[in-house]
């Protein structure tokens, strides 16, 4: 399997090539594109039902598109719904973590399962239920504006807003917590954050798809008088 990715940084698209009888799977709609002599079989799992409900807690969809190149090489393109750009990842035997909604493909062999973030999370009301993506092969992570990477020394740490973290390396430990007490919380605007403490890295999205969907909710006509009526139709009856 060959991936490039073009269009980079803002609006990163996928292009899979594929010999004959090699395959991809993918996020339901992240397929733009693809060759005839790619067939579509839509999957719940590479390892049943039980794999599937935690991918399901992890923010994940139930299903998944298989794309395999039959009768000869083919080429499947992908996207993230949102505008932004993808992480090229390619694994030999360890494991990825990404957060809920950041997986867009990966070699079918690749294991995905959920895994919980500890009890420090679960006590901090982060409920955090991090992807796991284990094996050898070809992962694609996507974000929402342009990715930075952090490269953690052992013993170093670092702090990114929730809403921004993306994925990080097994070697890195990670805890969240709430930005100071109630009153911090409330005044920064500011709301979950995540340490990670190295050695490894961890990479992040310069923009935040919780804050920019309040954002546009704010902006919208009919989100404060209007009774929840988006129209704003209520001012002219």
């Amino acid at each position: 399997m060959d991936i490039e990715l073009t269009h980079k940084p803002s609006y990163t698209h996928v292009r899979a090539a594929l010999d004959s009888g090699e395959s991809i799977l993918a996020e339901p709609g992240a397929m733009v594109s693809h060759s005839p002599t790619i067939e579509i079989e839509t999957t719940t799992s590479r390892d049943g039902l039980l794999s599937s409900a935690k991918s399901m807690l992890g923010g994940e969809s139930l299903l998944a598109n298989e794309f395999t190149a039959t009768g000869g090489s083919g080429t499947v393109t992908l996207a993230p719904p949102t505008p932004g750009d993808v992480h090229h990842h390619e694994l030999t035997g360890e494991t990825l973590y990404a957060v809920d909604g950041a997986f867009l493909a990966a070699d079918p062999n690749i294991d995905i399962d959920s895994e919980f973030g500890g009890i420090q999370s679960l006590l901090a009301g982060a409920s955090i239920t991090p992807l796991a993506l284990k094996g050898t092969g070809n992962v694609l992570i996507e974000a929402f504006g342009g990715l930075e990477t952090v490269e953690l020394d052992a013993g170093e740490s670092y702090t990114i807003d929730n809403d921004h973290v993306v994925a990080w390396e097994e070697s890195v430990d990670f805890d969240a917590h709430r930005v100071g007490g109630l009153k911090s919380t409330l005044l920064s605007g500011e709301g979950l954050v995540m340490d990670f403490t190295g050695p490894g890295t961890v990479w992040y999205q310069t923009r935040g798809l919780d804050s920019f969907t309040s954002a546009i909710a704010d902006a919208l006509p009919g989100t404060g008088d209007n009774d929840g009526d988006a129209s704003g139709l209520d001012d002219f009856i």
